[in-house]
């Protein structure tokens, strides 16, 4: 049987992590990391390369199923910074083919503002937080 598209191997989230470097939205390195959907599932995301990120349980537990930018903002956490990071470590990995399966656009990253999916160039110009 074939895997489905919302799988997400062991070696896919082993890289991730490695990419990331610890939590992607706190930034905790001494904490065990969990599976975060950036886009949760329940607003549409699914368990792929593009759409996961290491979390810590506190980051995780906390973001539940909110869109990750108000939570963010909610959080007092660098939005600018954690959608910046996103988009650098989703080119790094999509760059690796033995990662990527049938690697995605940048432009396809599942990032969003409020309802709205924001582009690699929005997310650029966005103003420091």
């Amino acid at each position: 049987m074939d895997a489905a598209d919302n799988d997400l191997t062991v070696s896919q989230w082993a890289r991730i992590r490695e990419a990331w470097g610890g939590c992607a939205y706190c930034g905790a390195t001494d904490a065990a990391l969990q599976r975060d959907c950036v886009l949760a599932l329940s607003r549409g995301g699914r368990y792929t390369i593009e759409n996961i990120v290491p979390a810590c349980r506190s980051c995780n537990a906390s973001k539940s199923n909110d869109e990750v930018t108000r939570w963010l903002r909610r959080k007092r956490l660098d939005e600018r910074a954690f959608l910046l990071r996103h988009r650098e470590v989703l080119a790094l990995l999509m760059s690796e083919p033995s990662i990527m399966a049938a690697p995605v656009g940048a432009g396809d990253s599942p990032v969003m503002d409020g309802d709205r999916a924001l582009t690699s160039a929005q997310v650029g110009a966005m103003p420091p937080s």
